[in-house]
């Protein structure tokens, strides 16, 4: 749950890098958390099948968009490739895969040009 703290703490934060923890856990709670609120609107009657999100769970998406933006650019980053890789998701299905590679990828060793590497640095 620190991971996921750790990616809102650092909401707006481009540079830099994130190690493979911090990107998956902050990916696990958020999903949790957007099924969580899926069940809520299902509950409420405030879940609109045409829009496919409730309001509680438009709100959290809202509130989360930029935190996990963040995140996925200090991924791909710490992995050695730019942030600008994440727009390869917007192609169907061979973007998800690429991405996907990339995020599972290990942190590349020592400094690289977005920074030092967090997994070295916490050791």
């Amino acid at each position: 749950m620190n991971w996921y703290f750790k990616a809102l703490k650092m909401y707006a934060v481009f540079r830099g890098r994130a190690r493979r923890k911090e990107y998956w856990y902050f990916t696990l709670f958020n999903m949790i958390l957007m099924v969580v609120f899926a069940a809520i609107d299902g509950f409420t009657g405030t879940f609109s099948i045409e829009a496919g999100m409730g309001v509680l769970g438009g709100i959290y998406a809202l509130v989360t968009l930029l935190p996990a933006l963040a995140v996925s650019v200090r991924r791909l980053h710490d992995a050695g490739h730019s942030g600008w890789w994440l727009f390869i998701g917007l192609i169907p299905l061979i973007g998800f895969i690429v991405l996907i590679v990339f995020m599972v990828q290990d942190s590349k060793p020592g400094n690289n040009q977005y920074g030092a590497n967090p997994k070295e640095a916490t050791v």
